[in-house]
């Protein structure tokens, strides 16, 4: 059974930082794809970042790019995401995701099929 569990959420002011951790089992870390998706009060959940089991493709939303880096650490079998200046904007529940697919070079957001329960970020201003 394929667990996520995330952490390093909390209360940061406008413009401070914080790195969320994800760390995965019940899978062979390093085969699959990896994500950060997010969902505020009243939207739908949106795509963060991604990271391919290789490292080798990043994609990241539009609304965080040049402040947010996705990373994995294959022998912690964990992904982060650094996030940086953060807005209020940037406020909701922030949830890791694994790629069903092994060793897929592209990330494709119908393939995330495990999820973590979530960890909350609010951004005050």
């Amino acid at each position: 059974q394929v667990q996520l569990v995330e952490s390093g959420g909390g209360l940061v002011q406008a413009g401070g930082s914080l790195r969320l951790s994800c760390a995965v089992s019940g899978l062979i870390f390093s085969r699959h794809g990896l994500g950060w998706f997010r969902q505020a009060p009243g939207k739908e959940r949106e795509f963060v970042a991604g990271i391919t089991w290789s490292g080798g493709s990043k994609p990241y939303g539009d609304s965080v790019k040049g402040r947010f880096t996705i990373s994995r650490d294959n022998v912690k079998n964990t992904v982060y995401l650094e996030m940086n200046n953060l807005t209020p904007e940037d406020t909701a529940v922030y949830y890791c995701a694994a790629d069903r697919v092994e060793w897929s070079e592209e990330i494709v957001l119908a393939n995330f099929g495990s999820w973590g329960q979530g960890t909350q970020v609010t951004v005050s201003s």
